[in-house]
């Protein structure tokens, strides 16, 4: 029986297959290389000629819309009773602001910027994975004016015996708040800093309507702490977000939809995880006495979920 040589004289048609695949490869090795990775390993970054930038009159526009909307849905009764929370919203203003002011450490106008976008990139590449994410760059950061409005407060009453009530309010939070930056996602394989693909991000956000429930400290607990959840237990949330992009070094992408998808999911993810908060009450517990209390909830959790 004959047995077909990979390597011969003459041309075979294993030899074209093989050679047909292996250009096809190559051109898509280039295509990759030299369009949309960039492979210069002397700059940490390299900042995109093109920056997304922010729509501020369009998120203006269906800020409106949704103020307008938001409205009709206060006006309607609730269950229960609805108390006024103005009070409650005017202190929420005032200890944003007090943030805001601290972050741009008490400067106005550009100074004040530079000084908040240094320091939010600094926090940026403090948390990033350097195994994945380049330098990040922060061009600019717009922390807002606003912020959220809490209406309808109302007494959940609870279904287990003797437990204390709850109170639920819905919040709504609309503003202008947004970053630019610009990265590049690494490639290690296969070898360390084999190439980079340059990304330019902007995100910003107009809108995030959630009820949020607030638990009363247990007089009987060993630690009592005020809890804050975020969003309320069996309830979802609005969370109305935009993101323009750009990626690639030559040739460029722009507004990926996928991206569009992973970023808003991974926020989403966040806000479920991290949507509880206590506050510890001065004189009746520590930080670490109810973080530990947190960690035995999370064991308790999972053995119950497995």
């Amino acid at each position: 029986m004959a047995t077909a040589y990979v390597f011969t004289l003459q041309p075979t048609f294993t030899q074209g297959l093989i050679l047909g695949q292996a250009s096809i490869l190559l051109l898509l090795f280039l295509v990759l290389k030299y369009l949309f990775f960039d492979s210069d390993p002397d700059r940490p970054y390299r900042k995109a000629s093109y920056q997304p930038k922010v729509e501020v009159d369009s998120i203006h526009e269906d800020s409106s819309d949704v103020r307008v909307n938001l409205g009709k849905l206060e006006s309607e009764p609730g269950d229960g009773e609805a108390e006024s929370s103005e009070w409650l919203n005017l202190l929420l203003k005032q200890v944003l602001d007090a943030y805001r002011v601290k972050l741009r450490n008490g400067l106005l106008g550009p100074e004040g910027d530079e000084v908040a976008r240094q320091r939010v990139e600094d926090f940026a590449n403090k948390m990033r994975p350097t195994g994945f994410l380049d330098y990040i760059k922060v061009h600019s950061v717009d922390v807002g004016t606003s912020a959220p409005r809490l209406s309808h407060a109302r007494i959940r009453t609870q279904s287990i015996p003797g437990a204390d009530a709850d109170i639920e309010y819905d919040m709504n939070y609309i503003d202008s708040i947004s970053i630019s930056i610009s990265t590049s996602v690494l490639f290690n394989y296969p070898f360390p800093s084999f190439a980079r693909l340059p990304v330019s991000l902007t995100i910003s956000l107009s809108l995030f309507s959630a009820p949020v429930r607030l638990t009363p400290p247990n007089p009987f607990a060993p630690h009592p702490t005020i809890t804050f959840t975020l969003p309320a237990p069996h309830s979802d949330f609005v969370l109305d977000i935009k993101t323009t992009s750009l990626m690639g070094s030559r040739a460029k992408l722009e507004d990926v939809p996928k991206l569009h998808e992973l970023i808003l999911h991974q926020i989403r993810r966040v806000i479920l995880e991290k949507g509880t908060w206590k506050v510890v009450l001065p004189g009746l517990a520590s930080v670490n006495e109810v973080e530990e209390d947190v960690k035995m909830e999370h064991q308790l959790a999972e053995k119950a979920l497995s």
